[in-house]
């Protein structure tokens, strides 16, 4: 029987590159629409709509609708420091501190990535060069309902405070009221200015046009539902945001030397996210790649999210068989995974042919999990093959940079003939006169 025919009761399909539709069955794979439908994004634009003439009138009528929560004003919704302290204080202290290590190794890596400002001077006297500036303001959304998410909230707040962000404000929709503690306690220990709960396409709104309670901010990231990512895209331009990100994803390589049930167990951590997420593991063991098949069957029903995790897997996971490490690693570059695991005894030797990925978890013992939550680097990353020009979050979003440029006189002098030159080429006289108005034998 061919790898790519299932039976019915498979519950993972089988790919093979020998397989004449390997590459129109891989693209079936991963195609994924993201683009919202016409209905969300007419929802989305009458929420922003209102928000922008109604203010804080707005929000609390979306807030009571969405989330069943009532309040006479923002006020009622926010919490500042002491509060923020007392969630902490709270908390059981394993929580603690976990909130506390992750905190500090997410704050640790981030450093490396702070960028300062820099100038060189030209043996003219002419003086170049970059001022680097952290955003004034930052609004970070953090998920919230049935499932809260404290370890989002320090993967965006941790390397916007490392860039000397001014302020940082969080929105986290309570529905009915139900305030998740080790979210607050998380937004004490990353140090958020204050948290305002309130969610959905109108906290988006409030964010980016600001309200009588709500400021304006320069940047909005962190993930939401589909209505999030709406907003999110609507009021680009106005605001700049991180990235519309699509469903979770986890790409496995092995080389038939991990623990098959470790390698299901990987695959399930990315497909009990939801029923889009995206599970795929390839190998060139077709005996190994059955082994982990029947580990997959065998702890499927012990999850407690077991049917999330079995339509994702039915609908977009696979494991593919490949001829050797060459062809694992070209389709490790076309699908540009968000996480991908090189669960090999040498990871060090593939990982100058991996081009396009958002995380690279190197060897069996590096659980994709790890990165989730503690390892330090950020987890907000590419997906859907974004990874092929986009990179994690981290220190540099929340940082702008101007040029700087100061002439000397000779300087300007020998650039204004350049400029002159160019500038007539292209029919700009006042911009040709301007730069000629500065060359030395021409004043």
């Amino acid at each position: 029987m061919s790898s790519t025919t299932a039976s019915s009761n498979r519950l993972i399909a089988r790919l093979s590159t020998a397989d004449g539709d390997f590459q129109q069955r891989l693209d079936e794979l991963l195609s994924w629409e993201g683009v919202s439908n016409r209905d969300v994004q007419s929802r989305v634009e009458h929420i922003i709509d209102a928000v922008k003439h109604e203010g804080d009138a707005a929000v609390l009528r979306f807030t009571e609708q969405f989330d069943r929560l009532k309040a006479a004003s923002l006020d009622e919704l926010t919490l500042s420091g002491p509060a923020l302290k007392e969630a902490f204080d709270g908390l059981p202290q394993q929580q603690q501190h976990a909130l506390q290590a992750a905190a500090q190794r997410i704050r640790d890596y981030h450093e490396r990535q702070r960028s300062d400002s820099w100038q060189y001077t030209e043996s003219n006297g002419t003086v170049l060069g970059q001022k680097v500036t952290p955003l004034d303001r930052v609004g970070v959304y953090v998920p919230g309902g049935k499932a809260a998410y404290p370890s989002s909230l320090l993967m965006n707040v941790m390397p916007a405070r490392v860039a000397g962000v001014g302020e940082i404000v969080t929105v986290v929709p309570t529905p009915d009221g139900a305030v998740n503690q080790l979210v607050l306690g998380a937004a004490h220990v990353a140090g958020v200015d204050r948290v305002i709960t309130i969610g959905g396409a109108q906290a988006v709104a409030a964010l980016a046009y600001g309200t009588d309670s709500v400021p304006k901010v320069d940047k909005i990231v962190g993930p939401g539902n589909i209505y999030v990512a709406t907003a999110k895209r609507a009021v680009f331009g106005q605001v700049g945001i991180d990235m519309i990100a699509g469903p979770s994803e986890i790409l496995v390589v092995s080389d038939a030397t991990t623990d098959v049930d470790w390698l299901a167990m990987d695959l399930f951590s990315q497909a009990e996210h939801d029923e889009q997420a995206q599970a795929i593991m390839i190998s060139w063991d077709s005996a190994h790649l059955d082994e982990v098949e029947a580990s997959i069957e065998r702890q499927l029903p012990q999850m407690e999210r077991a049917e999330i995790i079995r339509t994702s897997l039915a609908k977009r996971g696979a494991l593919v068989q490949v001829a050797d490490e060459q062809e694992a690693l070209a389709i490790i570059n076309r699908i540009a995974p968000e996480h991908l695991e090189l669960s090999v005894a040498e990871p060090q030797r593939l990982l100058p042919d991996v081009r396009h990925a958002g995380a690279i978890f190197m060897g069996r013992y590096t659980a994709e999990v790890l990165g989730d939550y503690c390892a330090g680097p950020n987890h907000v990353l590419p997906t859907s093959g974004t990874a092929r020009f986009s990179s994690p979050l981290g220190v540099y979003d929340f940082q702008k940079r101007s040029s700087i440029i100061q002439c000397s006189a000779e300087g300007a002098s020998e650039l204004g003939e350049i400029a002159s030159v160019l500038a007539r080429g292209e029919s700009l006289t006042a911009h040709a006169r301007a730069a000629e108005n500065r060359i030395a034998d021409k004043k």
